[in-house]
């Protein structure tokens, strides 16, 4: 039988500041809040929700041992969000970039289809002994060009949804913050 995938995923953060360390990009002089995640956390949050599914929630848990470290978890949620909201806000013009591409890829395919389908058989008139099997291949070619096109804007728009979908629930996750006894 087939596992179930959970509809609640929890990505697991600690505060303990040897792992806090490796959650920001060394390199970056800014303020805790500002600055860059590393690639090895964006990989861990990454890999924690692969599992997850269209409808699955996410949900951030801190840990947290004292005060001292506790002050720690806004900045870093704050951090958190913004990447993803950058990651999404990237996406989210990839995907405009790819409809408009698509479309203008389309319309020149339909531009031609109408230039060899409307032109070409009132410049050779029906008097040519070719003429049906060229329109027969005016047909297949008006078929081979337009198929790209129509391709691309069915079926391959819904990766780019599924991404976005994926950083903007990373971006508004629910957070728990919690005391670990010693």
């Amino acid at each position: 039988m087939k596992k179930a995938l959970p509809k609640r995923i929890a990505v697991f953060l600690s505060l303990d500041q040897d792992i806090f360390k490796g959650y920001y990009n060394p390199q970056d002089p800014a303020p805790l809040y500002k600055r860059q995640l590393s690639h090895d956390f964006e990989e861990y949050i990454m890999l924690s929700i692969r599992a997850a599914k269209r409808d699955s929630l996410f949900h951030y848990r801190i840990s947290y041992r004292n005060e001292c470290e506790k002050q720690y978890a806004e900045p870093l949620m704050y951090a958190i969000r913004r990447h993803f909201a950058d990651k999404k806000a990237a996406l989210v013009a990839g995907f405009e970039r790819f409809k408009r591409r698509t479309y203008m890829l389309l319309f020149s395919s339909l531009v031609i289809v109408m230039i060899c389908q409307g032109l070409l058989p009132v410049i050779l008139d029906g008097k040519i002994s070719i003429h049906s099997g060229l329109t027969n291949g005016i047909d297949v070619f008006s078929w081979v060009i337009l198929w790209r096109p129509i391709d691309k804007l069915i079926f391959q728009w819904n990766p780019y949804l599924k991404d976005i979908s994926i950083m903007e629930r990373l971006e508004k996750a629910e957070v728990t913050i919690t005391e670990i006894e010693d």
